[in-house]
């Protein structure tokens, strides 16, 4: 793994960066723009994964990154879980619920990998 210079060259936040601009756009239509309250709170979940990943890492210490990345790879499972609420409620169909669902879980993944890479280099005296 190269040495990482900015958020944007984590691999985990650029797939948050896609997870978030999906959700973005089918929050954005139908029943579920309207639907003010789940609409944001989702929104609000997608936002986080980036945004603990981008703080965590000008942060400066490895494990307050860490614990960045926990509540990141928290907020995507949030994200998973309205997704539910969305598909029962009717505002998605199930091939989009898949989808976004994967992209959530792919993108918690990430994250995950990337908190057990930065734990053993940690362990081993290294910087990220």
């Amino acid at each position: 793994m190269g040495t990482i210079q900015k958020f944007e060259d984590i691999d985990a936040w650029q797939k948050a960066r896609v997870l978030t601009r999906e959700i973005y756009a089918v929050t954005g239509d139908g029943a579920f723009a309207k639907d003010f309250g789940l609409r944001d709170q989702i929104r609000r979940a997608a936002v986080s994964v980036m945004s603990n990943i981008a703080e965590g890492f000008d942060r400066g210490g490895v494990r307050e990154f860490i614990q960045f990345l926990f509540i990141a790879k928290g907020s995507a499972a949030e994200v998973q879980a309205q997704l539910y609420v969305a598909l029962d409620a009717g505002y998605i169909k199930p091939e989009q619920f898949k989808g976004l669902y994967d992209l959530a879980g792919d993108t918690g993944r990430l994250i995950g990998g990337f908190i057990r890479y930065l734990k053993s280099r940690e362990q081993a005296g290294g910087k990220r």
